[in-house]
């Protein structure tokens, strides 16, 4: 239980800070599509921190590409949530690209 609580907490830290790194060296893209290369981004960093840490922490099973595919399911619906302007209806105050990064980590955690 623990190793996956550490996990997750890595996936969000090293996906929130790890991901304007990576998009330096990708072509911008305008508008909606780059919300949705940060979604695949964000996915991709997911797991490779899952097989990273499954390397690292006892507790934690190495992931298959299946778990890929859901946390790259997971990133792309919350890109899509922010082009369909769903956090603007939610009262609370949080980055937008927060939501394609948990629904990528919730992604991951679902298959895994």
């Amino acid at each position: 239980m623990l190793g996956r609580l550490v996990l997750i907490a890595l996936q969000l830290a090293i996906g929130w800070f790890g991901a304007p790194y990576i998009l330096r060296y990708l072509p911008p893209l305008g508008g909606d599509l780059q919300i949705f290369v940060h979604g695949v981004v964000f996915a991709v960093i997911i797991w490779l921190v899952g097989l990273i840490a499954a390397q690292v922490l006892k507790d934690i099973s190495v992931p298959s590409p299946t778990t890929l595919v859901w946390a790259l399911v997971g990133g792309l619906i919350g890109a899509a949530l922010i082009v369909l302007k769903v956090p603007a209806m939610i009262p609370l105050s949080f980055p937008p690209l927060l939501l394609p990064l948990a629904l990528a980590i919730l992604g991951y955690a679902i298959k895994r």
